[in-house]
């Protein structure tokens, strides 16, 4: 994802630490996984090599399919080209009783990002903790209903 043992970084480390520990699965959007948009390049299998933090099914929102990708450590990436509650729906299955959040991954200047979640009708979040750091600011949301 990003280095995290730059100084300044603590709060990264320990995002990033909070969100793995005891999730089942991940929703991401595609950019968080990789580069580009259209077609896939199969050659990429991600930003973070042989063995991925999340140790759990993550789920990639994206407009294009692509065969799961499994990687070491039990992390096997699935394309869901269905929307976001689709994403949801299965990260919450394949999780069973354990969480299954959703990371950011889309830098954008707040007031002019992406809407990830529109056409979601019944999702509704509450921010619950912010963290920054020099580069990134974390938000942590819980959804209601």
């Amino acid at each position: 994802m990003f280095q995290t043992d730059q100084p300044g970084r603590e709060g990264d480390a320990a995002v990033l630490t909070a969100a793995d520990d005891g999730a089942g699965a991940f929703v991401m959007r595609r950019k968080m996984f990789g580069v580009g948009d259209g077609e896939w390049d199969e050659s990429w299998t991600g930003w973070w090599g042989e063995e991925p933090p999340y140790h759990a099914p993550v789920f990639v929102l994206t407009h294009h399919p692509r065969e799961p990708l499994e990687r070491k450590g039990g992390t096997t990436f699935a394309s869901v080209t269905e929307g976001a509650r689709a994403a949801m729906d299965q990260a919450r299955a394949a999780a069973g009783t354990r969480r299954s959040p959703s990371p950011g991954g889309r830098p954008i200047m707040l007031g002019a990002g992406e809407r990830p979640f529109d056409g979601v009708e019944d999702l509704c979040m509450e921010p619950l903790k912010v963290v920054g750091s020099p580069t990134v600011t974390h938000v942590k949301y819980r959804v209601v209903h």
